[in-house]
């Protein structure tokens, strides 16, 4: 199956100019903890609610600071066309449960989960050992380790 079968096409996106606290209360409503950011349809980063608490809040920065000012800049992706079976070993091995998908021109086209993927897999063994892998201890950073690296 491809990542484009699984994928979720409506991604709210933050900008690089929006305030953390907008970026904080899009996620609420979305009920997400992660958000793209870009300008127009160019991904430039990712933000997360660990990213506002520990970025932000933690070093005394207001709910005026600038997303741009926290945002993880070099982000993992996926493209659009890959196989999701490859996609889901990969997430597993980087410790990651969510990932940007991006067309072959760098566009973002949506957001892959592993929740997506084994609600599209007759066999969920790859979704189970990747949330294996993802629980182990290790890797770059456990927590806010989905905004780091480039692309896959």
């Amino acid at each position: 199956m491809r990542v484009s079968d699984a994928m979720t096409r409506d991604v709210r996106v933050a900008r690089p100019d929006h305030t953390i606290e907008e970026a904080a209360r899009m996620m609420l409503a979305i009920d997400a903890g992660m958000l793209p950011v870009g300008t127009e349809d160019r991904l430039v980063g990712m933000i997360t609610d660990r990213d506002i608490a520990v970025r932000a809040i933690a070093e005394g920065k207001g709910p005026d600071t600038a997303v741009s000012e926290i945002m993880t800049q070099d982000v993992k992706y996926c493209f659009v066309d890959e196989d999701t079976a490859h996609v889901a070993k990969n997430m597993g091995e980087q410790q990651l449960r969510r990932l940007p998908v991006v067309d072959r021109d760098k566009r973002l086209v949506g957001i892959l989960s592993l929740a997506d993927v084994a609600s599209h897999e007759a066999d969920g063994r790859r979704v189970g050992n990747a949330y294996r892998d993802i629980a182990q201890p290790g890797g770059e950073h456990n927590q806010g380790a989905e905004e780091r690296g480039r692309g896959m």
